[in-house]
């Protein structure tokens, strides 16, 4: 199983990045896929989900209206459309599968995304 993604990066305030996910070793179209980040000194915090399908998606606040997370089941892939990146979106982004019958999850390794003038 793996989780790679990519797509971070540097990049000024208030502009864009888009993040990628790849996925192998599961079955992808079966699997809840979200985005977490985690500042440095702060927990792991969720972002976006997406449902199997791509029919439903849900955002935290911080970033609603900001980011669009999308996927593409015939590729195995999970995409982070980021827009209007404010400094405090600066983090490690993870890429996360997520099961709920039978129970199953797994991690990607994150990319660091930082967003500084």
């Amino acid at each position: 199983v793996q989780l790679v993604e990519s797509g971070g990066g540097l990049v000024q305030p208030g502009g864009s990045l888009r993040l990628s996910c790849a996925a192998s070793g599961f079955t992808f179209s079966s699997y809840t896929m979200s985005w977490f980040r985690q500042a440095p000194g702060k927990e792991r915090e969720f972002i976006a989900a997406i449902s199997s399908t791509g029919s439903t998606t849900d955002y935290a606040d911080s970033v609603k209206g900001r980011f669009t997370i999308s996927r593409d089941n015939a590729k195995n892939t999970v995409s982070l459309q980021m827009n209007s990146l404010k400094p405090e979106d600066t983090a490690v982004y993870y890429c996360k599968a997520y099961r709920s019958w039978p129970l199953n999850h797994y991690w990607g390794q994150g990319t660091q995304v930082t967003v500084s003038s």
